[in-house]
């Protein structure tokens, strides 16, 4: 696993959203810079949490120029359904061939209770406008993920 640093010029990418309607970085980048977050199931405890946190702070982020989307492999409808159980209020992007998270360096081996298969690493990455990765976010809490972003957004 590769994964991407600052000052890497970020993959570009369209993939399709819950809604079944395509997304691409480059139309985000127009407005804000963006907080891509790739995350591993949707509807588990983590990345429920995680989720969570990004809705009930949308607007603290707008507040610092940023919108999040979230990546993960899971299929358009079980994204569809992640968004209406949890009222979720932004893009989460199906990446079924994990051909986006092998592009940013997230996918890989993973260890969990005794075992080892292949996945995607809880990774967020912030690029700026200029599709420029400006920061890394790759140790914290997933409860905690949203502040740890806030605190870097607004120390700049």
């Amino acid at each position: 696993m590769n994964t991407l640093q600052a000052g890497d010029n970020a993959p570009s990418f369209t993939l399709e959203n819950q809604n079944g309607e395509t997304v691409a970085l480059s139309a985000l980048l127009e407005a804000n810079q963006v907080l891509v977050y790739f995350y591993p199931k949707a509807l588990t405890p983590g990345c429920t949490v995680q989720a969570e946190q990004l809705r009930d702070h949308k607007a603290q982020l707008a507040e610092l120029n940023t919108v999040a989307v979230g990546i993960s492999p899971d299929p358009v409808k079980k994204l569809k359904n992640f968004e209406t159980k949890k009222e979720l209020n932004f893009d989460l992007l199906s990446d079924e061939d994990h051909a986006i998270a092998d592009a940013f360096g997230v996918w890989g081996l993973k260890k969990f209770m005794g075992k080892e298969y292949d996945g995607i690493h809880r990774i967020s990455f912030l690029i700026g406008q200029d599709g420029v990765i400006k920061h890394v976010f790759n140790k914290f809490k997933t409860k905690e993920h949203h502040q740890v972003v806030i605190d870097h957004l607004s120390a700049q």
